[in-house]
């Protein structure tokens, strides 16, 4: 296919993407479309997404919130730097994991999934983003 044809192709899925409701184009939001050309990734990305949930639950329930506050409040600018510095080494201990296993092709020695640690690695992002809008713990 060349350059013309894929240009026409994408004009028409574009055509195709614009929705008319009461006689007005209303556009596609990038949600919509998102979900609308990549039904299977969409999907994929949902259960990653609850699998991540239920395992950050069950850490919850067995760390609770001090092991991310690091036995402070987190009432104040110190003490939430504090807890993303924490959680600033737990996410580089997580990325030098993939470097070793991924770019490296070290073998595992510890019996912690790729898939682990990059849930892991998520899930730290997810808390990070709690901590610094105030939320974690509450």
């Amino acid at each position: 296919m060349g350059y013309v044809d894929e240009a026409l192709e994408h004009a028409q899925q574009e055509d195709e993407s614009d929705k008319i409701t009461g006689g007005a184009y209303k556009e596609e939001t990038a949600q919509e479309y998102v979900e609308r050309m990549y039904p299977e990734t969409v999907k994929e990305f949902k259960k990653i997404q609850e699998e991540m949930y239920q395992t950050f639950c069950k850490k919850q329930r067995n760390y609770g919130p001090e092991n991310i506050s690091v036995g402070t409040q987190l009432r104040n600018k110190d003490e939430v730097k504090l807890s993303l510095t924490g959680l600033f080494f737990r996410m580089n201990d997580k990325i030098q994991r993939i470097k070793q296993l991924v770019v490296m092709g070290q073998p595992d020695e510890v019996g912690e999934s790729v898939q682990d640690t990059y849930e892991d690695l998520s899930v730290y992002g997810i808390i990070a983003q709690i901590v610094q809008r105030g939320r974690w713990g509450k």
